[in-house]
Protein backbone atom coordinates (compact mmCIF):
# COMPACT_ATOMS: atom_id res chain seq x y z
CA UNK A 1 0.00 0.00 0.00
CA UNK A 2 1.21 3.32 -1.01
CA UNK A 3 1.50 6.39 1.53
CA UNK A 4 1.29 9.14 -0.83
CA UNK A 5 -1.51 10.59 -1.47
CA UNK A 6 -0.55 12.98 -3.95
CA UNK A 7 2.66 13.87 -6.61
CA UNK A 8 4.25 16.58 -7.48
CA UNK A 9 6.18 16.55 -11.31
CA UNK A 10 9.49 17.19 -12.02
CA UNK A 11 8.67 20.32 -13.87
CA UNK A 12 6.71 21.80 -11.27
CA UNK A 13 8.83 21.35 -8.49
CA UNK A 14 11.71 22.96 -10.53
CA UNK A 15 9.95 25.89 -11.17
CA UNK A 16 9.02 26.03 -7.41
CA UNK A 17 12.56 25.89 -6.75
CA UNK A 18 14.18 28.23 -9.20
CA UNK A 19 11.52 30.85 -8.12
CA UNK A 20 13.31 30.70 -4.35
CA UNK A 21 16.44 31.67 -5.63
CA UNK A 22 17.61 34.81 -4.91
CA UNK A 23 21.07 36.64 -5.95
CA UNK A 24 23.50 36.32 -2.90
CA UNK A 25 25.65 39.40 -0.99
CA UNK A 26 29.21 39.74 -1.31
CA UNK A 27 30.77 37.31 1.95
CA UNK A 28 27.35 35.01 2.09
CA UNK A 29 28.41 31.29 2.17
CA UNK A 30 27.15 29.50 -0.01
CA UNK A 31 26.01 26.25 0.78
CA UNK A 32 26.47 22.99 -1.01
CA UNK A 33 24.48 22.05 -3.64
CA UNK A 34 22.67 19.36 -2.22
CA UNK A 35 21.80 21.22 1.04
CA UNK A 36 20.75 24.66 -0.86
CA UNK A 37 18.36 21.32 -2.27
CA UNK A 38 17.14 20.12 0.47
CA UNK A 39 16.64 23.51 1.91
CA UNK A 40 14.16 24.79 -0.59
CA UNK A 41 12.46 21.70 -0.73
CA UNK A 42 11.67 21.84 3.11
CA UNK A 43 10.72 25.32 2.51
CA UNK A 44 8.04 24.25 0.49
CA UNK A 45 6.35 21.57 2.60
CA UNK A 46 6.53 23.97 5.47
CA UNK A 47 4.78 26.97 3.82
CA UNK A 48 2.51 24.29 2.57
CA UNK A 49 2.78 24.49 -1.28
CA UNK A 50 4.22 20.81 -1.00
CA UNK A 51 1.84 19.13 0.19
CA UNK A 52 2.33 16.65 3.24
CA UNK A 53 2.61 13.18 1.45
CA UNK A 54 3.27 14.21 -1.84
CA UNK A 55 5.50 11.62 -3.50
CA UNK A 56 8.45 13.42 -5.34
CA UNK A 57 9.61 13.00 -8.31
CA UNK A 58 12.02 10.15 -9.07
CA UNK A 59 16.37 11.65 -8.70
CA UNK A 60 17.02 10.75 -12.24
CA UNK A 61 13.72 13.22 -13.55
CA UNK A 62 14.68 16.02 -10.84
CA UNK A 63 18.03 16.11 -11.52
CA UNK A 64 17.59 16.38 -15.46
CA UNK A 65 14.72 19.73 -14.85
CA UNK A 66 17.26 21.36 -12.38
CA UNK A 67 20.51 20.64 -14.84
CA UNK A 68 22.09 18.99 -11.78
CA UNK A 69 24.17 15.62 -10.88
CA UNK A 70 21.86 12.58 -10.15
CA UNK A 71 24.09 12.51 -6.98
CA UNK A 72 23.18 15.85 -5.52
CA UNK A 73 19.53 15.24 -5.73
CA UNK A 74 20.24 11.91 -4.14
CA UNK A 75 22.23 13.48 -1.40
CA UNK A 76 19.72 15.99 -0.58
CA UNK A 77 16.73 13.17 -0.68
CA UNK A 78 19.22 11.81 2.03
CA UNK A 79 19.77 14.71 3.93
CA UNK A 80 15.63 15.25 3.82
CA UNK A 81 15.13 11.76 5.01
CA UNK A 82 17.40 12.25 8.30
CA UNK A 83 15.81 15.12 8.97
CA UNK A 84 12.16 13.76 8.83
CA UNK A 85 11.05 15.43 5.87
CA UNK A 86 10.81 12.65 3.64
CA UNK A 87 10.16 9.03 3.77
CA UNK A 88 10.98 6.32 1.19
CA UNK A 89 9.95 2.53 0.55
CA UNK A 90 11.75 0.20 -2.66
CA UNK A 91 9.00 0.38 -5.07
CA UNK A 92 7.08 3.40 -3.65
CA UNK A 93 8.96 5.77 -4.12
CA UNK A 94 9.87 9.23 -1.85
CA UNK A 95 7.18 11.41 -0.35
CA UNK A 96 7.09 14.50 1.87
CA UNK A 97 6.34 14.10 5.56
CA UNK A 98 7.36 16.36 8.51
CA UNK A 99 9.55 15.87 11.89
CA UNK A 100 7.40 14.17 14.73
CA UNK A 101 5.79 16.85 17.20
CA UNK A 102 6.23 19.75 14.36
CA UNK A 103 2.78 20.88 13.08
CA UNK A 104 1.63 20.18 10.10
CA UNK A 105 1.91 22.90 7.22
CA UNK A 106 -0.99 24.94 6.74
CA UNK A 107 -2.09 25.84 3.12
CA UNK A 108 -3.34 28.80 3.75
CA UNK A 109 -2.78 31.83 6.62
CA UNK A 110 -4.79 29.89 9.42
CA UNK A 111 -4.34 32.13 12.73
CA UNK A 112 -2.57 31.67 15.53
CA UNK A 113 -4.29 29.74 18.52
CA UNK A 114 -4.68 32.51 21.43
CA UNK A 115 -2.40 30.96 23.76
CA UNK A 116 0.61 31.53 21.05
CA UNK A 117 0.09 35.43 21.26
CA UNK A 118 2.24 35.68 24.38
CA UNK A 119 5.60 35.02 22.51
CA UNK A 120 4.39 35.27 19.07
CA UNK A 121 3.61 38.39 17.11
CA UNK A 122 0.93 37.41 14.76
CA UNK A 123 1.26 39.31 11.35
CA UNK A 124 -0.08 36.54 9.26
CA UNK A 125 -3.70 37.22 10.01
CA UNK A 126 -4.94 40.50 8.34
CA UNK A 127 -8.11 40.89 11.03
CA UNK A 128 -8.43 43.12 13.45
CA UNK A 129 -10.02 42.63 17.36
CA UNK A 130 -14.01 43.40 18.11
CA UNK A 131 -15.33 47.01 17.78
CA UNK A 132 -16.67 47.25 20.60
CA UNK A 133 -18.94 48.02 22.41
CA UNK A 134 -20.78 47.51 19.17
CA UNK A 135 -20.30 43.60 18.78
CA UNK A 136 -22.00 43.55 22.27
CA UNK A 137 -25.04 45.38 21.69
CA UNK A 138 -25.48 43.75 18.49
CA UNK A 139 -25.43 40.39 20.28
CA UNK A 140 -27.72 41.70 22.84
CA UNK A 141 -29.94 43.27 20.18
CA UNK A 142 -30.31 39.61 18.15
CA UNK A 143 -31.16 37.95 21.20
CA UNK A 144 -34.14 40.40 21.78
CA UNK A 145 -35.18 39.55 17.60
CA UNK A 146 -34.63 35.67 18.54
CA UNK A 147 -37.98 34.49 19.89
CA UNK A 148 -40.14 34.15 16.51
CA UNK A 149 -37.08 32.46 14.79
CA UNK A 150 -36.89 30.28 17.75
CA UNK A 151 -40.06 28.28 16.75
CA UNK A 152 -38.96 27.69 13.37
CA UNK A 153 -36.94 24.74 12.30
CA UNK A 154 -34.03 27.96 12.00
CA UNK A 155 -33.14 26.45 8.46
CA UNK A 156 -32.76 29.72 5.79
CA UNK A 157 -30.50 28.52 3.00
CA UNK A 158 -30.94 31.96 0.91
CA UNK A 159 -30.52 33.53 4.40
CA UNK A 160 -32.86 35.44 6.44
CA UNK A 161 -35.54 37.24 4.66
CA UNK A 162 -34.86 40.91 6.84
CA UNK A 163 -31.34 40.18 6.12
CA UNK A 164 -30.96 40.13 2.35
CA UNK A 165 -33.78 43.12 2.42
CA UNK A 166 -31.45 44.76 4.38
CA UNK A 167 -28.46 43.91 2.13
CA UNK A 168 -30.21 44.96 -0.79
CA UNK A 169 -31.38 48.27 0.41
CA UNK A 170 -27.95 49.40 1.07
CA UNK A 171 -26.75 48.47 -2.33
CA UNK A 172 -29.74 50.30 -4.22
CA UNK A 173 -29.54 53.37 -1.92
CA UNK A 174 -25.49 53.45 -3.46
CA UNK A 175 -27.71 53.60 -6.86
CA UNK A 176 -27.60 50.22 -7.70
CA UNK A 177 -31.15 48.78 -7.70
CA UNK A 178 -31.26 45.31 -5.94
CA UNK A 179 -33.89 42.64 -5.16
CA UNK A 180 -33.43 40.67 -2.09
CA UNK A 181 -33.53 38.11 -4.81
CA UNK A 182 -30.53 39.28 -5.72
CA UNK A 183 -28.97 37.96 -2.55
CA UNK A 184 -27.72 35.21 -0.85
CA UNK A 185 -26.45 35.20 2.41
CA UNK A 186 -23.70 33.00 3.50
CA UNK A 187 -20.95 31.94 5.91
CA UNK A 188 -17.84 34.56 5.50
CA UNK A 189 -16.97 35.20 2.25
CA UNK A 190 -15.17 31.84 1.63
CA UNK A 191 -18.76 30.24 2.26
CA UNK A 192 -19.78 32.32 -0.79
CA UNK A 193 -16.59 31.78 -2.90
CA UNK A 194 -16.42 27.92 -2.17
CA UNK A 195 -20.49 27.94 -3.56
CA UNK A 196 -19.61 30.02 -6.64
CA UNK A 197 -16.96 27.55 -7.80
CA UNK A 198 -18.80 24.77 -7.01
CA UNK A 199 -21.23 26.30 -9.29
CA UNK A 200 -19.41 27.35 -12.17
CA UNK A 201 -16.33 26.17 -12.04
CA UNK A 202 -16.02 22.57 -12.14
CA UNK A 203 -12.65 20.78 -12.48
CA UNK A 204 -10.17 22.11 -14.80
CA UNK A 205 -11.86 24.87 -15.58
CA UNK A 206 -10.00 28.10 -15.69
CA UNK A 207 -10.12 30.47 -13.54
CA UNK A 208 -8.01 33.93 -13.77
CA UNK A 209 -6.90 35.54 -10.53
CA UNK A 210 -4.43 38.69 -10.05
CA UNK A 211 -1.14 38.29 -9.42
CA UNK A 212 -0.97 38.20 -6.56
CA UNK A 213 -4.00 37.15 -4.83
CA UNK A 214 -5.52 36.41 -1.89
CA UNK A 215 -4.28 32.74 -0.34
CA UNK A 216 -7.04 31.43 1.03
CA UNK A 217 -9.31 31.96 -2.11
CA UNK A 218 -5.84 30.49 -4.37
CA UNK A 219 -6.27 27.64 -2.31
CA UNK A 220 -9.87 27.16 -2.22
CA UNK A 221 -9.80 26.88 -6.18
CA UNK A 222 -6.68 24.55 -6.22
CA UNK A 223 -8.48 22.41 -4.20
CA UNK A 224 -12.09 22.71 -6.35
CA UNK A 225 -9.70 21.47 -9.26
CA UNK A 226 -9.53 24.86 -11.05
CA UNK A 227 -6.84 25.52 -13.66
CA UNK A 228 -5.75 28.92 -12.05
CA UNK A 229 -4.44 31.76 -14.67
CA UNK A 230 -2.44 34.38 -13.02
CA UNK A 231 -2.46 38.10 -14.28
CA UNK A 232 -0.11 40.46 -12.90
CA UNK A 233 -1.50 43.42 -11.16
CA UNK A 234 -0.39 47.27 -13.00
CA UNK A 235 2.50 48.62 -10.77
CA UNK A 236 2.16 50.16 -7.34
CA UNK A 237 -1.38 51.06 -6.45
CA UNK A 238 -3.09 51.79 -9.61
CA UNK A 239 -5.41 48.98 -9.68
CA UNK A 240 -5.23 46.55 -12.89
CA UNK A 241 -3.45 45.86 -16.16
CA UNK A 242 -6.45 46.10 -18.50
CA UNK A 243 -4.30 44.93 -21.80
CA UNK A 244 -3.04 41.85 -19.93
CA UNK A 245 -6.88 41.80 -19.02
CA UNK A 246 -8.27 41.80 -22.44
CA UNK A 247 -5.59 39.01 -23.79
CA UNK A 248 -5.84 36.68 -21.05
CA UNK A 249 -10.38 36.96 -21.33
CA UNK A 250 -9.87 36.43 -25.33
CA UNK A 251 -7.55 33.55 -25.25
CA UNK A 252 -7.40 31.38 -22.37
CA UNK A 253 -11.52 31.97 -21.87
CA UNK A 254 -11.99 31.53 -18.31
CA UNK A 255 -14.94 29.91 -17.16
CA UNK A 256 -14.64 32.57 -13.72
CA UNK A 257 -12.37 35.57 -13.11
CA UNK A 258 -11.87 36.63 -9.57
CA UNK A 259 -10.59 40.41 -8.78
CA UNK A 260 -10.32 42.65 -5.03
CA UNK A 261 -11.09 46.17 -6.90
CA UNK A 262 -11.49 47.99 -3.33
CA UNK A 263 -7.62 48.18 -1.55
CA UNK A 264 -6.42 44.73 -3.12
CA UNK A 265 -5.30 42.17 -0.79
CA UNK A 266 -2.46 42.04 -0.42
CA UNK A 267 -0.76 45.17 -2.47
CA UNK A 268 -3.30 47.55 -0.92
CA UNK A 269 -4.08 48.43 -4.78
CA UNK A 270 -7.73 50.54 -5.87
CA UNK A 271 -9.08 50.21 -9.49
CA UNK A 272 -10.48 53.31 -10.67
CA UNK A 273 -13.88 53.40 -11.69
CA UNK A 274 -12.66 53.26 -15.47
CA UNK A 275 -10.59 50.60 -14.91
CA UNK A 276 -14.06 49.08 -12.95
CA UNK A 277 -16.01 49.66 -16.76
CA UNK A 278 -13.43 48.42 -18.89
CA UNK A 279 -13.45 45.09 -17.35
CA UNK A 280 -16.64 44.51 -16.95
CA UNK A 281 -17.20 45.25 -20.42
CA UNK A 282 -14.61 42.37 -21.22
CA UNK A 283 -15.75 39.68 -19.30
CA UNK A 284 -19.45 40.31 -20.31
CA UNK A 285 -16.93 40.39 -24.15
CA UNK A 286 -15.63 37.19 -23.52
CA UNK A 287 -18.50 35.25 -21.71
CA UNK A 288 -16.09 35.31 -18.43
CA UNK A 289 -18.48 35.21 -14.64
CA UNK A 290 -16.75 38.01 -12.66
CA UNK A 291 -16.23 37.59 -9.18
CA UNK A 292 -15.73 40.65 -7.16
CA UNK A 293 -14.99 40.43 -3.86
CA UNK A 294 -15.67 43.65 -1.87
CA UNK A 295 -14.61 42.71 1.70
CA UNK A 296 -11.97 45.90 1.93
CA UNK A 297 -14.66 48.06 0.28
CA UNK A 298 -15.38 49.64 3.34
CA UNK A 299 -12.02 50.46 4.86
CA UNK A 300 -10.98 53.56 2.95
CA UNK A 301 -8.64 55.31 5.67
CA UNK A 302 -9.37 58.84 4.82
CA UNK A 303 -12.54 59.90 5.74
CA UNK A 304 -12.37 62.83 3.16
CA UNK A 305 -12.33 59.93 -0.16
CA UNK A 306 -14.46 59.52 -2.45
CA UNK A 307 -14.83 56.22 -3.46
CA UNK A 308 -15.33 54.92 -7.14
CA UNK A 309 -18.55 53.13 -8.07
CA UNK A 310 -18.72 49.15 -7.03
CA UNK A 311 -18.25 47.37 -9.48
CA UNK A 312 -21.69 46.02 -10.03
CA UNK A 313 -22.63 49.34 -10.70
CA UNK A 314 -21.48 48.36 -14.16
CA UNK A 315 -23.89 45.47 -14.25
CA UNK A 316 -26.68 46.04 -11.96
CA UNK A 317 -29.05 42.60 -13.60
CA UNK A 318 -25.81 40.51 -12.21
CA UNK A 319 -25.52 38.48 -15.05
CA UNK A 320 -21.82 38.96 -15.20
CA UNK A 321 -20.61 40.71 -11.98
CA UNK A 322 -21.34 38.53 -8.55
CA UNK A 323 -20.42 40.27 -5.86
CA UNK A 324 -19.34 38.88 -2.76
CA UNK A 325 -18.81 41.04 0.75
CA UNK A 326 -18.40 40.32 4.38
CA UNK A 327 -18.82 41.46 7.67
CA UNK A 328 -15.02 39.95 8.77
CA UNK A 329 -12.68 42.70 7.56
CA UNK A 330 -15.07 45.99 7.90
CA UNK A 331 -16.34 44.43 11.41
CA UNK A 332 -15.03 41.51 12.66
CA UNK A 333 -13.78 37.74 11.75
CA UNK A 334 -15.50 36.40 14.44
CA UNK A 335 -18.65 37.65 12.97
CA UNK A 336 -18.71 34.46 9.69
CA UNK A 337 -21.58 36.54 7.54
CA UNK A 338 -21.15 36.72 3.76
CA UNK A 339 -23.53 37.53 0.99
CA UNK A 340 -23.41 36.95 -2.95
CA UNK A 341 -25.13 39.58 -5.05
CA UNK A 342 -25.58 38.21 -8.76
CA UNK A 343 -29.03 38.05 -10.61
CA UNK A 344 -32.16 36.16 -9.57
CA UNK A 345 -31.44 32.82 -11.22
CA UNK A 346 -27.88 32.44 -10.15
CA UNK A 347 -28.91 33.41 -6.47
CA UNK A 348 -31.56 30.40 -7.22
CA UNK A 349 -28.63 28.18 -8.55
CA UNK A 350 -26.54 28.62 -5.48
CA UNK A 351 -29.24 28.18 -3.00
CA UNK A 352 -30.23 25.07 -4.43
CA UNK A 353 -26.79 23.90 -4.53
CA UNK A 354 -25.93 24.94 -0.78
CA UNK A 355 -28.48 22.05 0.28
CA UNK A 356 -25.70 19.85 0.26
CA UNK A 357 -23.35 21.89 2.26
CA UNK A 358 -24.63 23.64 4.78
CA UNK A 359 -28.13 24.19 4.24
CA UNK A 360 -27.79 27.91 5.82
CA UNK A 361 -25.94 30.72 8.20
CA UNK A 362 -26.45 30.64 11.72
CA UNK A 363 -29.45 33.08 12.36
CA UNK A 364 -28.22 34.37 16.03
CA UNK A 365 -25.24 35.78 13.66
CA UNK A 366 -27.60 37.21 10.52
CA UNK A 367 -29.44 38.92 13.39
CA UNK A 368 -26.70 40.54 15.27
CA UNK A 369 -25.55 41.98 11.84
CA UNK A 370 -29.45 43.55 10.98
CA UNK A 371 -29.61 44.58 13.71
CA UNK A 372 -26.28 46.81 13.34
CA UNK A 373 -27.11 47.72 9.32
CA UNK A 374 -30.62 49.08 10.83
CA UNK A 375 -29.66 51.24 13.87
CA UNK A 376 -26.71 52.78 12.32
CA UNK A 377 -24.25 50.85 14.65
CA UNK A 378 -22.33 49.26 11.50
CA UNK A 379 -21.55 52.97 10.35
CA UNK A 380 -20.13 53.73 14.52
CA UNK A 381 -18.35 50.25 14.51
CA UNK A 382 -16.79 50.80 10.83
CA UNK A 383 -15.58 54.10 11.50
CA UNK A 384 -13.86 52.48 14.83
CA UNK A 385 -12.10 50.26 12.73
CA UNK A 386 -11.45 52.28 10.27
CA UNK A 387 -9.68 54.66 13.07
CA UNK A 388 -7.59 51.63 14.32
CA UNK A 389 -6.50 50.55 10.72
CA UNK A 390 -5.09 53.88 10.17
CA UNK A 391 -3.13 54.44 13.48
CA UNK A 392 -1.65 50.65 13.35
CA UNK A 393 -0.80 51.67 9.36
CA UNK A 394 0.86 54.66 10.26
CA UNK A 395 2.77 52.75 13.43
CA UNK A 396 4.00 50.06 11.31
CA UNK A 397 5.18 51.80 8.28
CA UNK A 398 6.87 53.88 10.30
CA UNK A 399 8.85 51.34 12.14
CA UNK A 400 9.52 49.03 9.04
CA UNK A 401 11.16 52.27 7.86
CA UNK A 402 13.38 52.48 10.64
CA UNK A 403 14.38 49.03 11.36
CA UNK A 404 14.37 48.20 7.41
CA UNK A 405 15.45 51.02 5.07
CA UNK A 406 16.03 48.80 1.96
CA UNK A 407 12.34 46.89 2.14
CA UNK A 408 9.79 49.29 -0.31
CA UNK A 409 6.27 49.31 -0.44
CA UNK A 410 3.63 51.77 -1.33
CA UNK A 411 1.32 52.78 1.49
CA UNK A 412 -2.19 52.25 0.27
CA UNK A 413 -4.78 54.86 1.09
CA UNK A 414 -7.34 51.68 2.71
CA UNK A 415 -7.37 47.85 3.38
CA UNK A 416 -5.28 46.13 6.07
CA UNK A 417 -1.97 45.16 4.25
CA UNK A 418 1.31 46.41 3.05
CA UNK A 419 2.94 44.22 0.55
CA UNK A 420 6.72 44.48 0.69
CA UNK A 421 9.62 43.79 -1.52
CA UNK A 422 12.50 42.82 0.90
CA UNK A 423 15.28 44.09 -0.94
CA UNK A 424 16.54 40.57 -2.36
CA UNK A 425 15.81 38.67 0.66
CA UNK A 426 13.78 35.17 -0.10
CA UNK A 427 10.06 35.86 1.43
CA UNK A 428 9.96 32.21 2.48
CA UNK A 429 13.50 32.14 4.35
CA UNK A 430 12.31 35.14 6.09
CA UNK A 431 8.70 33.66 7.05
CA UNK A 432 10.39 30.49 8.57
CA UNK A 433 12.86 32.38 10.45
CA UNK A 434 10.96 35.08 11.56
CA UNK A 435 8.62 32.14 13.31
CA UNK A 436 11.66 31.30 15.54
CA UNK A 437 12.55 34.39 16.68
CA UNK A 438 9.21 35.27 17.18
CA UNK A 439 7.24 37.16 14.46
CA UNK A 440 5.29 35.50 11.99
CA UNK A 441 4.49 36.82 8.34
CA UNK A 442 3.31 35.12 5.39
CA UNK A 443 5.76 35.29 2.46
CA UNK A 444 5.00 36.13 -0.88
CA UNK A 445 4.67 32.72 -2.76
CA UNK A 446 1.51 31.92 -0.88
CA UNK A 447 -0.12 34.59 -3.03
CA UNK A 448 1.42 33.69 -6.02
CA UNK A 449 0.68 31.04 -8.46
CA UNK A 450 3.33 28.10 -9.10
CA UNK A 451 6.55 30.16 -6.58
CA UNK A 452 5.87 33.59 -7.72
CA UNK A 453 6.54 36.44 -5.64
CA UNK A 454 9.18 34.53 -3.78
CA UNK A 455 11.07 38.41 -3.28
CA UNK A 456 7.90 39.93 -1.48
CA UNK A 457 6.08 39.29 2.22
CA UNK A 458 2.76 40.35 2.83
CA UNK A 459 2.58 42.75 6.72
CA UNK A 460 -0.94 43.55 7.55
CA UNK A 461 -1.26 46.34 9.64
CA UNK A 462 -3.52 44.88 12.59
CA UNK A 463 -0.97 45.31 15.40
CA UNK A 464 -0.05 49.30 16.75
CA UNK A 465 2.64 51.18 19.21
CA UNK A 466 5.03 49.18 20.66
CA UNK A 467 3.86 46.08 19.66
CA UNK A 468 3.99 47.20 15.82
CA UNK A 469 7.74 48.73 16.75
CA UNK A 470 8.86 45.26 18.08
CA UNK A 471 7.11 43.31 15.26
CA UNK A 472 9.56 45.48 12.97
CA UNK A 473 12.58 44.56 15.55
CA UNK A 474 12.20 41.07 15.23
CA UNK A 475 11.79 41.45 11.45
CA UNK A 476 14.74 42.70 10.91
CA UNK A 477 16.44 40.40 13.33
CA UNK A 478 14.84 37.21 10.68
CA UNK A 479 16.41 39.71 7.63
CA UNK A 480 20.16 39.70 9.18
CA UNK A 481 19.75 36.39 9.92
CA UNK A 482 18.27 34.84 6.32
CA UNK A 483 21.34 37.86 5.01
CA UNK A 484 24.52 36.26 6.67
CA UNK A 485 22.92 32.65 5.81
CA UNK A 486 22.05 31.53 9.41
CA UNK A 487 19.02 31.02 8.86
CA UNK A 488 19.11 27.69 9.81
CA UNK A 489 20.12 28.62 12.75
CA UNK A 490 17.49 29.46 15.99
CA UNK A 491 17.14 32.70 18.31
CA UNK A 492 14.48 32.08 21.21
CA UNK A 493 11.87 34.53 20.64
CA UNK A 494 11.11 37.33 23.43
CA UNK A 495 7.77 37.38 25.22
CA UNK A 496 6.22 40.64 24.29
CA UNK A 497 3.32 41.84 26.47
CA UNK A 498 0.96 44.47 24.89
Amino acid sequence: MTQWTSAVGATQLARQLTAQTRPQGPGVRKPPAYRALADGIRLLVLEGRVPVAARLPAERELALSLSVSRTTVAAAYEALRAEGFLESRRGAGSWTAVPAGNPLPARGLEPLPPESLGSMIDLGTAALPAPEPWLTRAVQGALEELPPYAHTHGDYPAGLPALRQMLADRYSERGIPTMPEQIMVTTGAMGAMDAICHLFAGRGERIAVESPSYANILQLMREAGARLVPVAMAEGLTGWDLPRWRQVLRDAAPRLAYVVADFHNPTGALADEDQRRRLVDAARSAGTVLVVDETMSELHLDDAMEMPRRVCAFDPAGSTVLTVGSASKAFWAGMRIGWVRAAPDVIRSLVSARAYADLGTPVLEQLAVNWLMGTGGWEEAVSLRRAQARENRDALVAAVRRELPDWEFDVPDGGLTLWVRTGGLSGSRLAEVGERVGVRVPSGPRFGVDGAFEGYVRLPFTVGGPVAEEAAVRLAAAARLVATGASTGTEAPRTFVA
